[in-house]
């Protein structure tokens, strides 16, 4: 039984599935557990995740969520298990890593989906970027205004309050797609910045992942994983210019609800979940370089400062043997890396 290599896009991004086969637990095989039958299964699940959270589809769940007039909201599992995801990262961050700020994302001038447009040049917005300092939690705190009641299956809030899934809701489809494929001898996910790797058979050795440095745009920094998850954040992959000739990107200082100018360009976070990583990723960019060591300590990663200087930080494994090729959500499709061996 062959394994199945997928690369297809949703949510704004490349996903890339690598699925090596099942394990060798549990007698006859059934044909569902075939590689291209699981990574075609896959596929549509994200599809269903993108119709149910996407901010730019009028008739997605969250949309309505957003848009309804109500305090208490029914919701599908999906849609309180993303806002719930949401808001335990900013619960984990102290509100620096916030999913509320819908409105301050739009006037900012990220209104609609930037699929398919290049962004702009990330050095030339550094340039005239204003001073760097570290981002810092909204005294509003919206987001702990936000409560997932999972018996009554509704969501709460005060309306007028508006929730994005964002960065997280694609770790969040990194872990879910993983718990589906648990079984399988070993697999990699790849929901543009957030990866997911695991099987059964990981002890053999483990996973390269090669890093795209956020300047050069070369595969110059890798990291060896065995298992779990590997976030990054970056801002090249949405960086635009607005109208009043300034630039802006997507992760933004809830303080000020502006584009977060930090000293960093890039973060990238290994955790044993995908929201983890994420979480981890978006909170040290936004820390800058002194709070991202901090956060980046137990667990490891890389920091990539204003002036391209790679940081490597915390325990990161050495030597490995498995080689996927990883890059952060690129408006096309690059080039196809080595499957795994």
């Amino acid at each position: 039984m062959s394994g199945a290599d997928v690369t297809f896009r949703a949510m704004g991004s490349e996903v890339r599935l690598i699925i090596g086969g099942p394990g060798p637990e549990g007698g006859d095989r059934d044909e569902r557990d075939e590689p291209d039958r699981v990574a075609e299964d896959a596929r549509r699940f994200i599809e269903r995740y993108e119709q149910c959270l996407s901010r730019f589809r009028p008739d997605s769940e969250l949309c309505a969520l957003n848009t309804d007039p109500r305090e208490a909201v029914p919701a599908a599992p999906l849609l309180r298990d993303a806002v719930a995801a949401g808001v335990d990262a900013a619960r984990a961050t102290d509100g620096l890593v916030d999913p509320t700020l819908v409105g301050e994302i739009e006037a900012a001038g990220y209104v609609k989906s930037l699929e398919g447009s290049a962004p702009a040049r990330l050095q030339e917005a550094l340039l005239l970027a204003p001073g760097r300092a570290p981002a810092q939690p909204s005294p509003e705190r919206r987001w702990a205004q936000v409560e997932i009641d999972e018996e009554a299956g509704v969501i709460r809030r005060p309306p007028g309050i508006r929730v994005d899934s964002g960065g997280i809701g694609k770790g969040l489809a990194a872990d879910l797609l993983a718990e589906r494929l648990a079984h399988q001898r070993r697999f990699v996910i790849s929901c543009g910045g957030d990866l997911r790797v695991g099987g059964t058979d990981t002890d053999t050795g483990p996973f390269e992942v090669l890093v795209e440095h956020p300047l050069t745009r070369e595969q110059d920094q890798s990291l060896g994983v065995h298992r779990g998850a590997v976030a990054t954040s970056g801002l090249n992959v949405r960086v635009w210019r607005r109208a009043d000739g300034q630039f802006a990107h997507h992760l933004l200082d809830p303080s000020t609800g502006e584009p977060a100018w930090t000293g960093l360009v890039g973060v990238t976070a290994l955790a044993p979940t995908g929201v983890e990583a994420e979480t981890l990723s978006k909170a040290a960019l936004l820390s800058g370089p002194d709070g991202a060591r901090r956060l980046l300590a137990a667990s490891g990663g890389l920091i990539v400062h204003d002036d391209g200087e790679v940081e490597r930080v915390g325990p990161i494994a050495v030597s490995p043997r498995l080689t996927v090729r990883v890059v952060a959500d690129l408006p096309a499709p690059p080039q196809k890396g080595p499957v795994l061996a």
